[in-house]
């Protein structure tokens, strides 16, 4: 939270703020659940012999290890990213390191959103650290997660674990049922998006002709 509403709180050269995060982030109402992500993640007492760098950052921020969420990215593609940088630093730099991620990693990005990653850069870094960065990215592979909630939920729901619970409060036992139904909906979302591709927008232009 302090990484995303730093660029609210201090000047930088390339600011953002949450409005322009969530009209660039969810290109769909329903698919607005992100991974999150840090850089560098390193104890306090190995700080000091660590050199960061744009590089390093960029390369720490995308790795599945740094996500805060158990799921991982390269088993699905990026709908949109942000990452956002903190310290003195080089904003050519930083673009420069935002289009090697996509030059590099295409297919792990969805086609038919250009230039779908964001950055910014704000100058002041965070308390103990010359920079740091800050990720946030839309991913069809957050599916992962909410099909193991779903597997587990399901279990338990067959057996009616914990349900009495619930109905004692005036829960009705439908409203799980519809629950887990919504879920099931956004997994099968996720994975329509993530194998839609260009293709599809070709066909629809030859039958508009």
């Amino acid at each position: 939270m302090s990484g995303i509403t730093c660029c609210l709180r201090f000047p930088g050269q390339l600011n953002s703020d949450l409005r322009k995060l969530a009209v660039n982030l969810i290109p769909f109402p329903r698919l607005h659940f992100f991974m999150v992500g840090f850089a560098p993640l390193t104890s306090i007492n190995s700080r000091q012999y660590t050199t960061l760098s744009i590089l390093e950052l960029t390369q720490q921020m995308w790795d599945s290890k740094n996500m805060m969420c158990a799921a991982d990215p390269s088993h699905g593609r990026y709908l949109i990213a942000s990452a956002m940088f903190r310290g003195k630093m080089s904003t050519k730099e930083v673009d420069q390191q935002m289009t090697n991620v996509l030059s590099k990693n295409s297919s792990y990005f969805v086609e038919w959103i250009p230039n779908n990653v964001k950055s910014s850069v704000c100058d002041i870094p965070p308390t103990g650290l010359a920079m740091s960065s800050t990720f946030i990215g839309n991913s069809t592979s957050i599916q992962e997660m909410f099909r193991r909630v779903s597997e587990q939920f399901t279990v338990m729901f067959r057996r009616k674990a914990f349900l009495p619970w619930y109905t004692g409060e005036g829960m009705d036992e439908m409203e799980f049922t519809e629950a887990e139904s919504n879920m099931n909906d956004l997994v099968s979302e996720y994975q329509q998006y993530q194998e839609a591709g260009v293709e599809y927008e070709e066909e629809y232009e030859e039958e508009d002709a």
